[in-house]
């Protein structure tokens, strides 16, 4: 990365650079891409690392004794270790290699079930929670014969603490909830949740995927027991991302899947499972998804968090404060403590009407229940429109994005 984008203040003009994709022309007008939450673009020093992995050490890590394999498992460990640094874990074997928070989220619900859940535990997920954080514990409570509580979320999208005493028990097994919400962009406070749970010797999981773009992770200052981000959230590749435990927690969990790499001996009658952490990782992992994640992490630790969080609230304010003054849009989440992610919608108008529209002046927004049709549930609404944020995102385009929202309201409604 050009030293010139790093300042005690972004240079935003000089980050966009970075990112080929926002030159792009959407019908015919410049690109104005807000949908981050669903996934972010990709900068040249991400996608530049994955191509130099295929065209000059494409190999199988681990498992051979040749250079190309040897260049590979040092460049997939050291991202390993990379990542550990990002969310200060304590050792790199704590960090397991997953396709995504998705498939973190499962693996735990899989695992730990099969080691720690009995009939009669108690799970407790919140309202507000992607679908991801919802199936895979109703699927571990079925399996189990366990039970699922959920945390209510008030009028402003937030978690409602003294509901969640109320729900907390001697039999409550595990907590799993978002750091931040997808759908609104809520910051949970998980530091209390954290400390709640834990006096009642239940077990926390963290769905990191919104949090990991936006501010700095500490797994050892939230002592959190399992935390997942994806890569692709946080300007890295697809396919990839990661998984934190405990080790001590790790340790006592069964395999996820079988195959090569998770196994230190077999035979025809007995495995030997693998160390920590390729006890988790069966097969051939995505190593330039690693590669690529190792890079989108630099990128953001050269930009530093401090300075992404504040160009960040500043967006947010300045969008907040222009899209209030449109006639008959509303917010939904108006929780002081966010992240740059505005879902609102507009009287009498579907959101996937306006959608269309803003799409055809080159404004991409997600439209939908966004994964959290429960959370609609409780608002009584089908979906928003959201609008989410990233630090390649300018004041400008905020204008662009009212403006085009005020033409699309206005022919909506003839």
């Amino acid at each position: 990365m050009n030293s010139s984008i790093m300042a005690n203040t972004l240079n935003v003009e000089q980050i966009r650079k970075e990112f080929p994709i926002l030159k792009t022309e959407a019908n015919s007008y410049p690109l104005v891409y807000l949908d981050n939450a669903a996934t972010s673009q990709k900068p040249k020093v991400v996608i530049n690392a994955v191509s130099n992995y295929y065209k000059e050490y494409n190999s199988n890590v681990h498992r051979a004794a040749h250079f190309l394999s040897d260049k590979a498992t040092v460049a997939y460990e050291n991202a390993r270790v990379t990542i550990k640094e990002f969310i200060n874990a304590e050792d790199a074997r704590e960090i397991n290699f997953v396709r995504g928070t998705t498939e973190g989220i499962n693996l735990v619900a899989y695992s730990f079930g099969a080691a720690f859940v009995k009939p009669g535990d108690e799970i407790i997920i919140s309202n507000i929670e992607h679908h991801s954080n919802i199936v895979p514990w109703q699927m571990l409570c079925e399996r189990c014969d366990a039970v699922l509580k959920v945390i209510p979320v008030s009028e402003n999208g937030e978690m409602d603490l003294s509901a969640f005493e109320q729900l907390l028990s001697d039999k409550t097994k595990l907590v799993a909830v978002q750091h931040i919400s997808n759908a609104l962009g809520i910051i949970h406070p998980i530091e209390r949740i954290i400390e709640l749970a834990h006096r009642k010797n239940a077990y926390v999981f963290i769905d990191g995927a919104q949090a990991s773009p936006h501010i700095p992770i500490d797994v050892r200052e939230l002592d959190c027991d399992f935390y997942a981000f994806s890569s692709h959230k946080m300007f890295g590749p697809t396919g990839i991302g990661i998984l934190y435990g405990k080790a001590s927690i790790l340790e006592k969990l069964p395999p996820y899947q079988g195959g090569g790499e998770m196994i230190k001996e077999v035979t025809l009658e007995k495995t030997t499972y693998n160390d920590l952490p390729y006890k988790f990782e069966a097969g051939t992992p995505n190593i330039a998804g690693a590669v690529g994640l190792e890079a989108a992490i630099k990128f953001i630790t050269e930009l530093g968090h401090k300075e992404i969080m504040k160009y960040e609230h500043d967006l947010l304010l300045y969008a907040t404060k222009e899209l209030m003054e449109i006639e008959g849009l509303k917010i939904i989440g108006n929780a002081t403590s966010k992240v740059p992610v505005i879902s609102f919608i507009v009287k009498d108008i579907h959101a996937y009407d306006i959608g269309v529209l803003l799409d055809k002046q080159g404004i991409a927004v997600r439209t939908g229940h966004h994964c959290c049709q429960p959370l609609m549930n409780r608002f009584q609404i089908e979906g928003t429109c959201r609008a989410s944020f990233a630090f390649y995102n300018t004041m400008h385009e905020v204008d662009m994005l009212k403006s085009s929202l005020q033409q699309a309201i206005n022919i909506l409604r003839g």
